[in-house]
């Protein structure tokens, strides 16, 4: 399904151009055999081009990132609801993520199989080598990110087959804030290339505005072209980010842009692109070009920022060492971007274009660890300084929990600070019990003499009197005692 509908959207796309071309050089076959290479392309795959003046075929591997974004949202999604599917709310099986992902990157690899065949038909056939291990690593990756987000991004141990240290080394907080550290670091650098590369399409306007109305003259194929510049907006910003690292990018063999010159370009057939008209200027560099040392500057900045742990009980060795793997994230991230925003466009003087990955990895690693491990140990001293105005360690801020630390260690088990004693209430004095007192003799009474009878009177029935409700009779309370009650002397 995601198969069927990154094809059928590029499809419509290339038919919809094709119709509206005043100068078509092919018929609707052409056009849907592009369309599956087109489609290909999307996922790394090199294709080639017969159709040049010298004869020789060119090979065609700058793959457009923001194409990439295709087959990936869409194999994602199927994989997400691939697994939503059965979630066992109205008593269906729930089906395990294993087989969701094989299922969905089997059905996606044999569409893929017959887009790479039928493509062979077509101007620019797709190089079968290079789709049998470009299509597959992209199916794996995005179908395995659907079916983890689907779970609920589970963050679980490793699997019992990987070695016990590794497993012991990876749970550990300095990776993930390594990760999260490199990360931003990478962010940084990009958020960068898009700057220069705004500031150099503004900056040369007038040039970028005469290549594109003059690559053609009518409403179709410059709406072809702008589509082609948005697609490679990602990759200039790959280019910009190494172009401020130093070693720059690659346009042919011999010519290379770099902050410190623009050499060796002067004999290079270069395609007319916009992109490529918003190149500085031959010759060396100057005070403006050496300015895009902020970009990796910043980006150290973040490394070193992101790597710091704020618990206090960290060494200064262990904010060193989590700031220097995070450098190196960065340079391997900004390596896979590079070489993934590279490729050949030719077979000569071409075949290099953009920049090589292990330069711009390389610098990248170099520029943040130089300033992102000074910058977490200084970050790390500035948290864990002592109170102003107190020349007593043993109040300084984190010496308690430095101290609490050491006495877990040593205890082996978590402490628990004693709780303040409670104060016990006063001792009652015991209440003596009363004695009953001894009760004088009744005095006799004479008895009066009785009376005469009266006559019988019949009795009145009296009305039926409700009945009061009668309390519950009282339990005696355990443990209480009864003292007895006093009567009265007569």
């Amino acid at each position: 399904m995601a198969a069927g509908l990154g094809l059928g959207f590029l499809a419509v796309l290339v038919i919809v151009l094709w119709i509206s071309s005043p100068y078509p050089d092919s018929g609707p076959g052409g056009a849907l055999h592009l369309a599956a290479g087109l489609w290909l392309l999307a996922h790394g795959t090199d294709l080639v081009r017969y159709e040049t003046l010298s004869g020789v075929p060119a090979p065609v591997g700058m793959t457009p990132l923001l194409l990439v974004a295709l087959p990936v949202l869409l194999m994602r999604r199927a994989a997400r609801l691939g697994s939503a599917c059965g979630d066992g709310s109205d008593g269906d099986e729930v089906l395990p993520a294993s087989a969701v992902f094989s299922a969905v990157t089997c059905g996606y690899l044999a569409v893929g199989s017959l887009a790479t065949v039928y493509a062979a038909g077509g101007p620019m056939p797709a190089d079968p080598l290079s789709a049998a291990w470009h299509v597959p690593l992209v199916a794996v990756l995005a179908a395995a990110g659907g079916v983890w987000v689907a779970k609920g991004r589970p963050l679980g141990p490793l699997p019992e087959w990987v070695p016990k240290g590794v497993r012991r080394a990876v749970a550990r907080p300095r990776y993930a804030l390594a990760l999260r550290s490199g990360a931003a670091g990478a962010l940084v650098l990009l958020g960068g290339g898009v700057l220069l590369v705004g500031a150099s399409l503004a900056w040369h306007g007038a040039e970028v505005q005469g290549t594109f109305l003059a690559l053609t003259g009518v409403w179709s194929g410059r709406f072809a072209v702008l589509l082609l510049a948005l697609a490679l907006i990602p990759n200039a910003m790959v280019w910009g980010a190494a172009y401020a690292l130093g070693p720059g990018f690659a346009l042919g063999a011999g010519a290379t842009v770099t902050p410190l010159g623009f050499e060796g370009s002067a004999a290079l057939p270069l395609p007319r692109f916009p992109l490529l008209s918003a190149l500085p200027p031959q010759g060396p560099g100057s005070p403006v070009t050496w300015a895009v040392g902020v970009i990796p500057v910043a980006a150290g900045l973040a490394v070193g920022w992101f790597a710091v742990r704020r618990a206090r009980e960290v060494s200064y060795g262990e904010t060193a060492l989590t700031a220097g793997l995070g450098s190196t994230v960065c340079g391997l991230l900004t390596a896979g971007l590079a070489g993934a925003a590279s490729g050949p466009l030719g077979s000569r003087e071409l075949a290099r274009f953009g920049p090589v990955w292990w330069q711009a990895g390389g610098a990248a690693a170099a520029w943040t660890l130089a300033v992102a491990v000074p910058l977490a140990v200084a970050v790390h001293a500035w948290r864990n300084r002592p109170a102003a105005g107190t020349g007593d360690e043993w109040h300084a801020p984190g010496t308690r929990e430095l101290r609490w630390e050491t006495l877990r260690r040593a205890a082996g088990a978590p402490l628990v600070p004693d709780r303040a004693p409670v104060a016990a209430p006063a001792p009652v004095p015991p209440v003596p019990p009363v004695r009953p007192q001894p009760q004088p003799n009744p005095v006799p009474v004479p008895e009066p003499d009785p009376e005469p009878e009266p006559d019988p009177v019949p009795t009145p029935i009296p009305d039926p009197v409700p009945a009061t409700p009668v309390a519950p009779p009282v339990l005696p309370v355990s443990g209480a005692r009864v003292l007895s009650r006093r009567r009265p002397p007569v």
